[in-house]
């Protein structure tokens, strides 16, 4: 039974074999009154919580809070692979648009392409002409490059204004330690300097 434990938990993304057998220790170790509320957790998420059907974000109703919320800017979408990536965008408190939750990335590898992810989705959001402006918001990686790349040349001629979020140097880090692709992307972002 514990190492059925463990390996559930090695299936965890992030998890390694043995992250795992510490949480099962851990676990348990634990009170059973805190192993029950952890497992209660698990099944009413997995039971309620569920995709928004606007933008594909997770949500406890049909919308969740973000498409629901009249304040946000309806002009300007900003498009992310996960929902994980939209709770990033939201800790800055910089954007006050909407999103679009495309559910991954394009990877010939792993054999997923345009019709796997939530573009048809997106076009019949951008149809109506309210959205002026598109935030590509994918991960600055080859399938985030392919997959913004390839909703570029979508959006292009419908007369949108398409953004990429800038990539460059992490605050804190040293230039001898930058790769080449993240030292020129922060060359390309490059902005002027205001006195």
């Amino acid at each position: 039974m514990v190492q059925d434990l463990i390996d559930e938990l090695g299936r965890l993304p992030g998890v390694g074999p043995k992250g795992a057998q510490r949480i099962a220790f851990y676990l348990l170790s634990s009170d059973s009154i805190d192993v029950r509320r952890l497992a209660s957790v698990l099944v009413e998420v997995k039971d309620k919580v569920r995709f928004c059907e606007t933008c594909g974000n997770v949500a406890e109703a049909e919308q969740c809070r973000i498409c629901r919320d009249p304040r946000r800017d309806l002009s300007v979408l900003c498009v992310v692979e996960e929902s994980k990536d939209v709770v990033a965008v939201e800790r800055t408190r910089e954007f006050r648009g909407r999103y679009h939750v495309l559910g991954g990335a394009i990877s010939p590898i792993e054999g997923i392409g345009p019709d796997e992810l939530r573009i048809r989705e997106l076009m019949q959001r951008l149809a109506d002409g309210a959205i002026t402006e598109v935030i590509l918001a994918t991960d600055p990686n080859l399938e985030g490059e392919a997959t913004a790349t390839y909703l570029t040349r979508m959006l292009r001629p419908m007369g949108l204004r398409v953004t990429r979020l800038a990539s460059g140097l992490p605050v804190g880090g040293d230039l001898e330690y930058a790769d080449e692709v993240t030292l020129g992307r922060a060359f390309e972002g490059r902005r002027s300097v205001d006195d």
